[in-house]
């Protein structure tokens, strides 16, 4: 699947949360929660300012965290399971106030945090709100918390949504057979995604998978939660992943998902597929606009080059290639042999094909081939096009890659 160049905009950050004390100004930063548990004697302390909107829908369905593979859900206690339940059915319902007794402020926002990652599905909340946590005076009873979630539509509007993302998914969804592999789900879900989404970090709802399905605009959590609400329709095991990344424009928040391809852990990261993330490179063309595969099922030793995921999550190992799609398409190289990778040039020339990938899997192997492939292998290959097809003069291009291991040859056919 191809599309057309856009413009790079940057990827949104995960929400934070700010403290404040009730009826102060003094503002602080989430560090010092902590600090303000200290108080004692009912003192209410807010955590982030801003407004909790009026309103609550009522009789909505809330599927349960129980018997399903919510992979955060899954790591917790009994006890911070019955937290967690009881934050996930009130966000469903819009609950303006959701009280919980016995807990901390830390643990409440870790809990929300967590149902969050857990449940794409909740797009009219995107994580933020505030905390009000009461002491009983001289620690004789327990803390309690309140939890007020800003939600951004509620009641009519929140459902008129609801059916937009429905219909969007179902559209989708009717393009791959339920009997489908799980390679094939990830890949075409991989492909819609990047392929429908402009990304523009000034999208609205861009935290959100409405922005993805509606808006047709959104930053990286919202390509992420994207794939995790399809790829969760679809029966296969993915969850959000969340953390930061180095690209040439340096280091910021990024999200991202894992998943579980034929039994193997491995990573997706759509918003890395997207051809706008080659616009920095030096030889990155216009016409150039191919998805990139890189982070289409990779592994720990290839994710973690650049990406590096928040510490509080307990994430499996990820050691397989298997299902990278180079690697299941034949264009990946383990070893340097020119003879093999000329025949693979020709052989595209030869179906007419536009391109030819040649993705190394590490910096060693890349280095072997790159001078060789760029001054003598692509020549050849030029030439045999030009025989092939009684061409005069032929054309070609390449894109270089060093960060990815990774060579792309551009044939021109006229």
């Amino acid at each position: 699947m191809s599309r057309r160049k856009k413009k790079k905009r940057g990827c949104g950050l995960p929400f934070w949360i700010l403290a404040a004390f009730a009826l102060a100004a003094a503002i602080y930063s989430r560090d010092s929660i902590a600090e303000l548990l200290s108080l004692q004697d009912n003192e209410a302390r807010e955590v982030s300012a801003g407004q909790v909107p009026a309103g609550k829908a009522a009789g909505e369905e809330m599927p349960s965290a129980e018997g399903t593979e919510k992979y955060y859900y899954q790591q917790l206690d009994q006890d911070e399971r019955e937290l967690y339940s009881r934050i996930r059915d009130g966000l469903f319902v819009c609950q303006e106030e959701i009280e919980l007794d016995g807990v901390s402020a830390e643990e409440t926002d870790r809990l929300y945090g967590l149902v969050m990652k857990d449940c794409p599905e909740i797009f009219w909340c995107d994580g933020s709100g505030s905390l009000v946590t009461s002491t009983s005076a001289f620690g004789l009873a327990g803390s309690s918390v309140t939890l007020r979630p800003e939600y951004s539509c509620t009641g009519e509007e929140k459902e008129a949504r609801q059916r937009q993302i429905q219909e969007a998914a179902e559209e989708c969804l009717a393009g791959i057979d339920s009997q489908a592999s799980d390679y094939e789900k990830i890949l075409y879900v991989y492909e819609y995604v990047v392929g429908s989404v402009e990304y523009d970090l000034e999208a609205e709802n861009n935290q959100n998978i409405y922005s993805v399905f509606v808006g047709k605009r959104s930053v990286c959590a919202g390509y992420a939660k994207a794939v995790q609400y399809l790829l969760e329709r679809l029966g296969v095991f993915c969850t959000y992943v969340s953390g930061t990344a180095v690209s040439q424009a340096g280091e910021g928040g990024h999200a991202w998902n894992l998943v579980r391809c034929e039994g193997q852990y491995c990573y997706v990261d759509a918003t890395w597929g997207d051809p706008v993330y080659r616009q920095e490179e030096s030889r990155e063309t216009a016409d150039s606009p191919e998805i990139a595969y890189d982070y289409m099922c990779c592994d720990d030793t290839r994710l973690f080059r650049t990406h590096t995921p928040d510490k509080d999550q307990v994430l499996p190992v990820c050691s397989s290639m298997a299902y990278n799609y180079y690697v299941v398409n034949g264009m990946y190289y383990e070893s340097y042999d020119a003879q093999t990778v000329l025949q693979a040039m020709n052989r595209s020339i030869a179906a007419g094909e536009g391109m030819t990938v040649l993705k190394f899997s590490g910096p060693e192997v890349y280095r072997e081939a790159r001078e060789e492939v760029l001054t003598d292998l692509a020549d050849r290959a030029a030439r045999n096009l030009a025989h092939l097809y009684g061409i005069g003069t032929v054309r070609y291009s390449y894109r270089d890659d060093e960060s990815l291991d990774k060579i792309t040859m551009y044939w021109e056919y006229e």
